[in-house]
């Protein structure tokens, strides 16, 4: 009897320390709990796992498993802190030893796939241009524009707008986010714009009108001010 005690004493004991260093690893970050988007990092490139909104849940997606990439290394989400920096490897919510691939038919520079669902780019330090972040070439099926309020499509680009849309993107310059925050670049009226992928996949890219200014850092100019100017102007009352 003392032995089954004894061993009782130290099974409770070690779920004990168990639960303390699960307890830690959140109370130690000076922020608390962490509500972390969904994402990945693969070659010094950070992807963003995109929920479609209610009323597009229905929209078919094909994606096609390409070449092995890596895998997941670590997982975030109870254990990494805000101030974490994102290493090769690490995933908000992916489990460890996740496989992560290329998509077939897009570069690896725009979007990945991992557990069945697509990621798409959200910051490359390499990138200089919004061709290089967002390589979409002829991948773009429909731009459309979304309700502030409940993210549901509300107009989307004529055929013409789009392809203009896509030719002026190429070569716009990517600035600091952080400073564009900073002065205020990023405040005033926004505009959601979800770009549909051939494959259906889709993202979103917020664009302020004041300032010609997009949330990756991308800064338009007088061209896509145009484009968007013109496409607003249509939206159906």
């Amino acid at each position: 009897m003392n032995i089954l005690k004894n061993v009782v004493v130290i099974f409770l004991f070690t779920i004990l320390l168990t639960s303390c260093s699960k307890l830690s690893s959140t109370h130690d970050c000076p922020d608390g709990i962490i509500e972390w988007v969904d994402i990945v990092m693969v070659e010094g490139i950070q992807y963003q796992h995109h929920f479609p909104e209610p009323a597009n849940e229905n929209t078919p997606i094909s994606i096609e498993k390409g070449k092995k990439l890596g895998e997941v290394t670590y997982t975030m989400a109870d254990s990494a802190c805000s101030n974490h920096n994102l290493k090769n490897g690490d995933a908000a919510y992916l489990e460890e030893g996740t496989a992560i691939y290329e998509i077939k038919g897009y570069p690896t520079t725009l979007a990945i796939m991992a557990n069945d669902k697509a990621y798409i780019v959200e910051t490359n330090k390499k990138a200089k241009t919004a061709g290089e972040l967002y390589p979409l070439g002829k991948l773009v099926k429909n731009i459309y524009i979304e309700s502030t309020e409940d993210g549901s499509r509300i107009h989307t680009f004529s055929q013409s707008s789009k392809e203009n849309f896509l030719d002026a993107w190429l070569n716009l310059k990517l600035e600091d986010i952080e400073t564009l925050n900073t002065n205020g670049q990023h405040d005033g009226n926004r505009v959601f714009l979800e770009i549909e992928l051939n494959n259906g996949v889709t993202f979103r890219e917020v664009y302020w009108t004041e300032s010609n200014t997009f949330h990756s850092g991308i800064v338009g100019n007088k061209h896509i001010k145009d484009i968007l100017e013109y496409e607003l102007s249509n939206i159906r009352k």
